[in-house]
Order: C-alpha cells, then sequence, then structure tokens
C-alpha cells in the first residue's frame, strides 16, 4: 500500500558532523566497530552502507547505487551544510528529539531543527549530566547537590531523559533505589578515584540516576541490545530489566527500550506485559537495511500497536537520517500489503497503525501536542 505518513517524530538521533569528513571517517559511522575494517573490507558493503548508496545519492544528483568515491566526491562539491540540508528534509522528518550527550563537534537540536526545517527538543544523557557535574563540583555532598538540581532544572525543558547504564555496566542492576548513605558511600569512592573527565560507571550510582530520572514522570530512554564494541551484549538483553519495570510501575515513569536487537522480541514482550514500558527497533532497521522488514515484523508481533515508536538514531552523518526513515517506511509498507492483502488487516488499519508508529505514539508519549 502507498503511504501517507504524517512528518516523522524521530525520538531518539544525535547531532551531525559540522565538518565534511574524509572518506574513513564517513565509512566509520557505517557500523557500530570501533576498528578499522579488515583488511581488503570495507563498511560500505554492508546493509547499511547499501542502503546509504541506494537512497542518498540521488539527492546529490547522482544516480543511486554509485561508487562510493564518486559519492563522496559530490559531497565535497556542495558542501556540509548543503548536503544536511537536502537529506534532513526530505528524510520527511518533523520532530527531532536529540540526545545531546555524545561528544564531537556536532549539531545541536537548534542546528537540526534549522537545517532540517522542523522542530527539536532535548533528550538529556544522565550519566553525561553527572561526569559533567563531576567535573565542577568537588566532594560527594556537594556533587550529589548539584547533580539533583540540575536534573529538576533539565526536567523544566527537556522531552526526556536517557541513560546508558548497558554500556557502564549492564542492564542487571539491582531494581530498587539506593539508599542516600550508599549513594554517598559509592559517589565518595568514585570521585576519589576518578581521573579529570573520567566516565560514571559505578553500579550504585548508575542506579541513582536512573531514579532521579523516574521520580521526574518525564518517558526514561534506556539502551539495550546491540551497540558498540564497548558494551557485553549478553548484559544487555531488555529482560534483566524486568524487576526495575516492576519496581518503577507505581511512579508513573515511562520507560522507552531502544533498539533491542537481537532481543527485539524480549522488547516487544516487556511492551506487551507492562503499561508503563514502550519500545523501538531505530537503530536495527538502518543497520539491518533489505532485512529490515523481518526486524519490524518481529517487533510487533507482541508489541501493542501504539507502543512502538520510529527513531532513526542518526549520529554524524546526516545520511543516516535519510536512510533510517526510507528504510522504516519501506519495511512497514512492504508489511502492511502483505497483511492486508491476506486479510489480515484492514486498509484503514494498516493506515491507522503506520500513523501511530511513525509520530502519533511519539507525540503522545512525549507530550508533543498534535503535528505543526
Amino acid at each position: 500500500m502507498t503511504l501517507a505518513l504524517p512528518p516523522l517524530v524521530d525520538h531518539h538521533c544525535h547531532g551531525v558532523l559540522r565538518r565534511s569528513p574524509d572518506a574513513e571517517t564517513f565509512a566509520s559511522y557505517l557500523t557500530e566497530s570501533d576498528a578499522p575494517a579488515a583488511p581488503g573490507t570495507s563498511f560500505f558493503d554492508t546493509q547499511l552502507g547499501f542502503a546509504v548508496r541506494r537512497w542518498c545519492p540521488p539527492l546529490l544528483g547522482l544516480e543511486a547505487h554509485c561508487p562510493p568515491g564518486r559519492y563522496l566526491e559530490r559531497r565535497r562539491e556542495l558542501g556540509t551544510d548543503e548536503v544536511t540540508r537536502r537529506l534532513l528534509r526530505a528524510s520527511g522528518t518533523g520532530t527531532y528529539l536529540v540526545d545531546t550527550g555524545l561528544p564531537g563537534d556536532l549539531t545541536g537540536p537548534a542546528d537540526l531543527a534549522e537545517l532540517g526545517g522542523g522542530e527539536a527538543r532535548t533528550i538529556v544523557r544522565l550519566e553525561t549530566l553527572a561526569e559533567h557535574t563531576a567535573d565542577a563540583a568537588h566532594g560527594p555532598g556537594l556533587f550529589l547537590e548539584v547533580f539533583d538540581h540540575a536534573v529538576t532544572a533539565a526536567a523544566r525543558t527537556a522531552a526526556g531523559f536517557k541513560s546508558i547504564a548497558a554500556y557502564r555496566h549492564g542492564l542487571g542492576l539491582a531494581p530498587d533505589p539506593p539508599t542516600p548513605n550508599e549513594v554517598r558511600a559509592a559517589a565518595g569512592r568514585w570521585l576519589d578515584a576518578r581521573a579529570p573527565g573520567g566516565r560514571l560507571d559505578d553500579p550504585v550510582l548508575l542506579r541513582h540516576l536512573l531514579w532521579s530520572a523516574v521520580r521526574t514522570g518525564l518517558p526514561l530512554q534506556l539502551h539495550t541490545g546491540f551497540g558498540d564494541p564497548d558494551l557485553r551484549l549478553d548484559r544487555c538483553d531488555p529482560l534483566l530489566l524486568t524487576d526495575f519495570i516492576r519496581a518503577v510501575a507505581p511512579y508513573g515513569c515511562p520507560l522507552v527500550l531502544l533498539h533491542g536487537y537481537p532481543y527485539h522480541r524480549h522488547a516487544a514482550y516487556l511492551a506487551h506485559a507492562f503499561t508503563h514500558v514502550y519500545a523501538d527497533v531505530g537503530l536495527a532497521l538502518s543497520h539491518t537495511g533489505a532485512r529490515a522488514g523481518a526486524v519490524l515484523a518481529e517487533a510487533l508481533e507482541l508489541t501493542p500497536f501504539g507502543k512502538l515508536l520510529y527513531s532513526s538514531d542518526a549520529y554524524g552523518l546526516p545520511e543516516l537520517y535519510l536512510v533510517g526513515a526510507r528504510v522504516f517506511e519501506e519495511a512497514l509498507a512492504r508489511l502492511l500489503d502483505t497483511w492486508t492483502a491476506s486479510g489480515a488487516w484492514s486498509a484503514p488499519d494498516g493506515e491507522r497503525v503506520a500513523h501511530l508508529l511513525a509520530a502519533e505514539n511519539a507525540r503522545r508519549l512525549y507530550g508533543l501536542g498534535s503535528a505543526p
């Protein structure tokens, strides 16, 4: 079926590079690996690499699937701002919810909104907020006081919070809030051992961060499933969050399980079983490319249709915004064609669910109001 979708709400994304990358840097954004490609191979030879070559060259005046070298040459000819503007606007994204916790010379939410012709809100990454607090506040008492104020202040304007506890420790954290004495002791140990700019990986403090966000009532995004080799994938199964999910339920805080792959069916079960749990498969769809329909179909086996959200998880390259949108739309259209042709779904229901996934679920969850 032909989908007439509203402007997408990309509920989890990042900034893009302000300067044109060289060929090696560009290719590094086509993988979650933090290592170079194996000798004689290229990260362009991946599902994501092929998707970039399919969807992006025509926006720059080239034929689809043109060689990577020609594409990168054309990119340099046009300049970073022009390429970013073309690709973002062609993605059909109307709202960007931007995780600003990654380092580097990246565009912020306002820049994305201007270049993309949409609107943007901030998602506050808890670990980054705590680390910046530690850089400025000395001693455990002051650190905890300033962090608490920072969370309260952020909650006034942010669309939600985000945690990468999956990277820093894994998701098998104790589910309940730590006591004030436990938190203060953990803060003292961490600050005493921390080098300038050191990252937060203490499990007691990670729990404190999570519960600080939970108490605001804003949506809390949690990385689950695959990512770069800085994590242990076996510690990122969302089922490890089950007791935490139960403990959070009385607080009215929505939990959003990001990515999931290859545990996306586990995330779907949790969204099915718990009222306050939502899911997305954004990063998984881009990286599975031509197989994205299979992943999306598996996510839709159990996830209630009002609780699955669209995201691109784009980072660094504006190409990833376009690819995220196109892969999602194509995968969804093919699934709906199959399900409506068989009679399992009606065409009106298919259209309605498509609108839910593309934008309406996120608008409702994050309190964004009606589409502009």
